[in-house]
């Protein structure tokens, strides 16, 4: 806890709260709910070990400060996160009504871990992104979320064993998810490679024959494993426009499952799915 003026509000609030949330608390020497609140928020600073910052702001000799944020009854409390002011409350909370507080600003660890993983995983440090995802979970077990992602992450390592033994630590919910299906389509196709046709051959097959649905299947299939999504729904809607109920609609049902692996190209996903929309007309 640190008391601040206008003379080092810049820094000590506004920069700082680029690294951490900071909490402002005006208040006044003789103002008797302010010498309830100021200790309740110092104990939690201190219970907090730098998730976020205290300083305090005298309205008595910083009147120009309280004027700007509107200061009009003492003690006032507001929350700085990245520079800006994102939350206040006027008077003294109860101390669950301050954690209640304090928990809309301060990131949750295992969502900092899954960030962190999540950015390793992005610069190919697999070693690092493997003990941050382990971290979130350690953190957040019941995390569906945070689950789905590692198991994309194990995939990706071609680590198929250790992602299938994921899916079993899923909720049971989890099966209702897009992901799960999206993940579920990704780690048969993984599996089936070893027995299918090499590329070559299976486009032979589909050149010498369109309508060889199997090879269609067996081709997407094999694109799937290797992420090799557009070429894979090319295969799959031939297969929609050929014969809808082709293994009970597998084309289409394949497809759905592209799309939610494609979650984070939107532009892909509408394109293709204008197609199929097409297709089923």
């Amino acid at each position: 806890m640190s008391d601040v003026t206008l003379q080092n509000f810049e820094p000590e609030v506004i920069e700082a709260s680029r690294q951490a949330p900071v909490l402002v608390d005006f208040w006044a020497p003789w103002c008797g709910p302010c010498r309830t609140l100021g200790p309740m928020l110092e104990k939690l600073e201190a219970e907090a070990d730098g998730q976020w910052k205290l300083v305090k702001v005298n309205v008595d000799e910083n009147q120009e400060l309280a004027a700007h944020f509107g200061v009009r009854s003492i003690p006032h409390v507001v929350a700085f996160a990245d520079g800006q002011a994102v939350d206040q409350f006027i008077g003294v909370l109860p101390e669950s009504g301050l954690r209640e507080f304090l928990s809309r600003l301060t990131p949750d660890p295992a969502q900092l871990a899954l960030h962190e993983a999540q950015t390793l995983a992005a610069a190919g440090d697999r070693q690092a992104a493997g003990d941050a995802f382990q971290s979130a979970l350690a953190l957040d077990p019941g995390s569906d979320a945070a689950r789905f992602a590692y198991i994309s992450f194990l995939l990706d390592g071609n680590a198929l064993a250790d992602a299938e033994a994921e899916f079993g630590k899923l909720s049971p919910q989890a099966a209702q998810e897009d992901a799960y299906a999206a993940l579920r389509t990704r780690v048969e196709a993984m599996k089936g490679v070893s027995d299918l046709p090499d590329e070559q051959t299976l486009t032979s097959r589909i050149a010498a024959d369109p309508r060889d649905l199997p090879a269609r299947l067996d081709l997407a299939r094999l694109l799937i494993a290797r992420q090799q999504y557009e070429p894979a729904l090319d295969q799959l809607l031939a297969i929609v426009r050929t014969d809808r109920g082709f293994e009970d609609d597998v084309g289409r049902k394949t497809m759905l499952s592209v799309f939610d692996m494609l979650g984070d190209h939107p532009d892909v996903v509408s394109r293709w799915r204008r197609q199929l929309s097409t297709s089923l007309n």
